[in-house]
């Protein structure tokens, strides 16, 4: 099973981090689709796809993280600095990290914006990205 990342596709912010991940992720080990997509319909509970404060990861072994726990899973499974990086970050104890991630969830909208539609993919990244 391949891990793939779920993420507002409104969401500047998050779009954001979908560009920095598929620019890094030079394997290309993640793929990704939108929370508000056909993939995430079929894969996520109701509640995960509803609730858009959230990126979701659902991970090779079909583990699903959420938060701040999937940022700094793939931030480990990136490899070099950023692996370093995301094993740092879980240092933090869970509850002060998800606090973080929490208050940056309900005012990204408010920091990057919001766009119109979910965020298409060029033709080269068309094999990353899931309905």
């Amino acid at each position: 099973m391949e891990p793939i990342l779920f993420f507002d596709g409104i969401c500047g912010l998050c779009n954001g981090f979908v560009d920095w991940l598929v620019r890094v992720d030079r394997r290309g080990v993640y793929r990704v689709a939108t929370l508000q997509g056909e993939t995430a319909a079929r894969l996520l509970p109701t509640r995960d796809r509803q609730a858009l404060e959230s990126v979701v990861l659902r991970a090779a072994e079909g583990e699903v993280l959420r938060g701040s726990a999937a940022v700094l899973r793939v931030l480990r499974d990136l490899g070099g600095v950023w692996s370093v990086l995301g094993r740092l970050g879980g240092i933090a104890p869970a509850s002060v990290r998800d606090s973080l991630y929490g208050w940056v969830a309900r005012r990204r909208y408010a920091f990057s914006g919001r766009r119109d539609t979910c965020r298409l993919p060029t033709p080269e990244e068309r094999s990353r990205f899931l309905p």
